[in-house]
């Protein structure tokens, strides 16, 4: 092997296994049977937490579509955690009738530190609650919700992830774009981990606690994406995390262009933090513990966005084209390449198919090129500012 053939054939032994077990867990993804009735003999209490920083243009429609869930009304509370608000949130959402608990400390700023606080207030009610579940203040839960996770917690359970989706908005390319990215990462993936019997990671959005779990592993996760951080702590400890695709929640994405962009750079930041701080860990426990579970967590980690993985085999792809015209490489690694781009576009067709997309989100992937070439902008600025700790808020749309 010439140097040029080295380098090609090493890039594609590290990105055909990542590539490939995505198309592998959309096609397990097919296999996935959902349940259809949730008949348990008890009906758990839940607490309803929902973090809300100044959310007053969004906090009515969340609180109303909690409102009308499918469950006992003597058996749930919602929960509205105004933390460090100057809008008008709070009274808000007392005025529709939940309960509100009002937060001031400007040193300990961000949804983590939020969650831990009421977390505390409402544990401390020993025996209130059999479980909490967590809202963001900018969704919408479907109607079976609760008795979805109370099946769940009947059945043994005591994490679960429901799917965590995005509300669609037809002809905003930026919203759609992130759409198709919450299904393929929220929904396809972790269908094909739970017909393997694999953990599903927490996503923030829609998160479910047997209230033992947080007394015995209290929050401590204080990162720009905590709720991920939080989820990776449970599973180093032996929890196992559920995913419940029979319930959802739809969270409303920043329509500007502007603020979706502070709120992705907030999640890149936050991701390679993450993974500086846990990739090690879940390989060590994966070797020591044979364990495929832990094995596949670190494989998450390690995995790049989609997006970026098919433009680095596009580039790739197109860069043995041209060596092997001037004859520097042989035509074997257009053909690797050329399979690992078929591949990655048969994963991304397939995922969408499992998870039921619209005509309209196929009709969005003809602004696909505009959402790379904004994604790469977005990641030019943020190697430009830099690593940061500082948790911004996402600025919503008036």
């Amino acid at each position: 092997m010439n140097p040029q053939e080295i380098i090609f054939f090493t890039l594609f032994i590290l990105t055909a296994p990542l590539l490939g077990y995505q198309f592998l867990l959309s096609l397990l993804a097919l296999q996935a049977k959902k349940i259809t009735s949730f008949d348990t003999e008890q009906s758990r209490k839940f607490a309803i937490v929902v973090p809300a920083h100044n959310e007053e243009k969004n906090i009515t429609k969340t609180i109303y579509s909690l409102s009308g869930l499918i469950y006992p009304k003597r058996n749930y509370e919602v929960f509205v955690i105004a933390d460090n608000c100057t809008d008008n949130t709070a009274n808000i959402a007392r005025s529709l009738g939940v309960n509100v608990f009002e937060r001031t400390n400007k040193n300990e700023t961000g949804k983590g530190y939020a969650l831990r606080w009421a977390f505390d207030k409402i544990l401390a009610k020993q025996d209130a609650f059999d479980a909490i579940i967590v809202i963001d203040a900018d969704s919408l839960v479907s109607g079976n919700y609760l008795e979805v996770m109370n099946y769940y917690l009947e059945k043994g359970s005591r994490v679960i992830q429901s799917s965590d989706l995005v509300l669609p908005d037809q002809g905003n390319w930026s919203i759609e774009a992130t759409r198709i990215g919450f299904l393929l990462y929220n929904y396809v993936k972790p269908l094909g981990r739970k017909v393997l019997n694999l953990n599903m990671g927490l996503r923030g959005n829609g998160m479910c606690f047997n209230a033992d779990v947080l007394r015995e592993v209290p929050w401590k996760a204080w990162s720009l994406i905590e709720d991920v951080e939080y989820g990776l702590i449970l599973l180093l400890k032996g929890e196992k995390i559920d995913f419940a695709p029979e319930a959802t929640v739809l969270a409303k994405m920043p329509v500007e262009a502007k603020n979706a962009e502070s709120q992705r750079s907030r999640w890149e930041i936050g991701r390679y933090g993450i993974i500086k701080t846990y990739t090690a860990k879940f390989l060590a426990k994966a070797i020591k513990k044979r364990s495929a579970s832990y094995f596949d967590v670190f494989i998450d980690l390690i995995t790049p966005p989609f997006v970026n993985i098919m433009l680095a085999t596009m580039a790739i792809l197109s860069l043995a084209i041209l060596l092997w015209f001037l004859e520097l490489l042989p035509g074997l690694y257009i053909l690797l390449w050329g399979l690992l781009l078929i591949s990655g576009i048969a994963y991304f067709f397939l995922g969408l198919y499992v998870s039921g997309a619209d005509k309209n989100l196929y009709k969005s992937l003809l602004r696909i090129p505009y959402y790379i070439f904004w994604k790469i902008k977005l990641y030019l600025n943020v190697f430009r500012k830099g690593k940061t700790k500082e948790w911004v808020r996402t600025e919503r749309d008036s």
